[in-house]
């Protein structure tokens, strides 16, 4: 008797191709100087407190095959004052030699696919074009 497969409620992502070391790195190096060249003077000039969550930092890490943007929030409520936490806000999955998938971080806390196939430069590029994906 054949087994039945299990239903799948919503898009199937496909896994991330590893990296060859040089290739990590370059990748690595190349957002890394588009957050501090264009994402930091762009959208984080200066560090404004406020009574609420404000922005400190816009940063990067790379995790299996996937590189994500992330936004580093400090809390300026009485309750938590001084405390930080990360959100991210977009990911680039490496899914062959210079080809990236684009994902945004919703408000629900899902990844959701943008594009697919696109060099990394055009990934960046995307971004800058594309408002949803703006980190604040």
């Amino acid at each position: 008797m054949a087994r039945k497969q299990p239903k799948v409620w919503g898009p199937i992502t496909p896994r991330p191709v590893p990296a060859d070391p040089a290739e990590k790195q370059t990748i690595i190096a190349t957002c890394e100087a588009f957050i501090a060249d264009v994402l930091k003077p762009r959208f984080l000039p200066v560090i404004t407190p406020t009574p609420f969550n404000y922005p400190i930092d816009i940063h990067g890490d790379w995790r299996a095959g996937r590189y994500r943007f992330i936004t580093r929030y400090r809390s300026g409520q009485e309750a938590t004052a001084g405390q930080e936490f990360d959100a991210p806000f977009m990911r680039l999955d490496h899914m062959g030699p210079d080809r990236f998938d684009l994902y945004w971080m919703r408000h629900t806390g899902q990844w959701w696919p943008l594009h697919s196939g696109l060099s990394q430069a055009a990934s960046l590029k995307a971004m800058i074009d594309s408002e949803v994906l703006y980190p604040l």
